[in-house]
């Protein structure tokens, strides 16, 4: 290509800070290959708005954009106290479900009572006073003892490691956001709190009751979730992973999120689904203009593991820099694709092949020994350039599909490239040379593999590779 093209893609959060049409455009040419909207926060009008800014932006760009809702999830929160309330060590707490703030009996915006039991811990301000649970009150109210001393504030996370929800993750506000984007121009739902791959497939059920075509991203962030035997169930139900750290550090402790993070990477690259990296990768840049070391190394080294896409929150959502956090991000990117390859594939697949997997191997090890500029891929639904991208290659992966939220969805793939064309038995090649006469590669005689079907536009009928020159 004449420019570098960037492989690991960016997924950045819309906010105040972020979602006018001006800067989601500039996000995109800056380096953005899709959007977050977070329904903790986000309300259906300012939502719908957003996404028709998005696919505004994307079609003047003229470059497939993915939108991922996110799901609120269990995410169990302190009710409203009046000021902040200072605990100490050794301190009785009452949290009540629908109760007012009085003394030491804190209001809680989800029934604990219900679920939590005694002696199980209960971490109160996303880990910063930790209780243990010491009775079951009432109906809808519980006791934990204060650990450590510290301070409450309203609406304040509350994390329970090792509490089951029994499959309830999905609560009423979830249903009530999902059902609203099941009609909307969405590409991937992200269920936050998952802990088993019975809740991919009821969250599946749902979507498919409502006509939804969005795919499903599976947060992890629970202590139940990154058990190896759920873990790996829980991958292979989803169409990907996100590494959601924030609450998975809570729940865990900071010092097992790396290894569950390089665990996930390799799985996803290993079933072929999308693997997200999470939460406060340029933290920094909120209230900065440049990262930290220790920010960029971060984002490095999910470019080294092999991560999909790299995202931001708070960053492009509130911060003051969100065009130069993208930006800056990209240059973290490209410059240690450029470097250093990713991990090896064959540490994660083994001899675990499917037929599929096995033509993406060799497409991509022909491309590489051949030198060429691209490896096409014809596909339907996606599959056959996951798959290549699996085994991450040092070159792009320029995907040819004739369905529209397909492009959107491979917009956050690793290298690809998307662009929608009819069906045809001469789809990949007819692309290629376009793109030839478009000088996007840059060599005047290009060589590309293409990767296809007998039978254009069949979902799993990806059986020819062809070695094609461009005059």
């Amino acid at each position: 290509m004449s420019a570098i093209f960037k492989r690991t893609k960016i997924l950045a959060t819309v906010g105040p800070a972020s979602d006018s049409p001006e800067l989601i455009e500039q996000m995109i040419v800056a380096g953005a290959n899709g959007f977050r909207l977070n329904f903790s926060h986000a309300a259906y009008d300012a939502a719908a708005a957003n996404i028709i800014k998005i696919r505004a932006a994307s079609i003047k760009i003229a470059k497939p954009v993915a939108i991922l809702q996110d799901l609120q999830g269990p995410k169990v929160r302190l009710g409203v106290l009046q000021g902040e309330q200072l605990v100490t060590a050794g301190d009785i707490l009452r949290l009540d479900y629908g109760a007012e703030h009085d003394g030491l009996t804190l209001p809680v915006q989800y029934n604990l009572a219900e679920k939590v039991q005694v002696g199980q811990p209960l971490y109160l301000f996303d880990g910063k006073v930790r209780t243990v649970v010491t009775e079951i009150a009432s109906s809808t109210a519980i006791l934990a003892r204060v650990e450590n001393d510290g301070v409450l504030m309203s609406k304040k996370g509350i994390n329970l490691p090792e509490t089951d929800f029994g499959g309830d993750i999905i609560t009423e506000k979830d249903m009530s956001d999902i059902s609203w984007g099941a009609d909307k121009d969405i590409d991937y739902v992200a269920l936050s709190f998952v802990q088993s791959a019975a809740d991919i497939d009821n969250l599946q059920t749902l979507l498919t009751e409502r006509g939804s075509q969005a795919r499903i991203i599976a947060k992890v962030e629970t202590k139940a979730s990154i058990e190896p035997e759920v873990l790996e169930a829980i991958v292979k139900a989803s169409d990907g992973v996100m590494v959601a750290r924030g609450d998975l550090a809570v729940e865990v402790g900071p010092e097992v999120v790396p290894i569950v993070q390089r665990r996930i990477i390799a799985l996803c690259r290993r079933y072929g689904k999308l693997s997200i990296v999470a939460t406060q990768m340029m933290a920094s840049m909120v209230d900065n203009p440049e990262p930290t070391r220790a920010e960029v190394s971060d984002v490095a080294t999910a470019v080294v593991l092999g991560a999909d896409t790299v995202m931001l929150s708070d960053e492009t959502a509130m911060g003051r820099y969100p065009l130069e956090t993208v930006a800056a991000m990209k240059r973290v990117i490209v410059y240690t694709q450029e470097n250093t390859p990713p991990d090896s594939i064959l540490e994660v697949l083994g001899n675990d092949h499917n037929q599929r997997a096995a033509i993406g191997q060799a497409a991509v090890k022909l491309a590489e020994d051949l030198d060429v500029q691209a490896i096409v891929a014809e596909t339907k639904s996606g599959a056959t350039a996951r798959d290549i991208a699996a085994f991450r290659p040092n070159l792009p992966i320029i995907s040819v599909t004739s369905e529209e939220r397909t492009a959107q969805q491979l917009a956050l793939a690793y290298a690809n490239k998307s662009f929608i064309r009819p069906d045809g038995e001469k789809a990949g090649l007819s692309l290629a040379k376009e793109l030839q006469s478009q000088n996007f590669f840059d060599k005047q005689r290009s060589t590309v593999v293409i990767v296809s079907g007998r039978q254009p536009g069949l979902v799993g009928g990806t059986d020819t590779i062809r070695v094609r020159v461009l005059e």
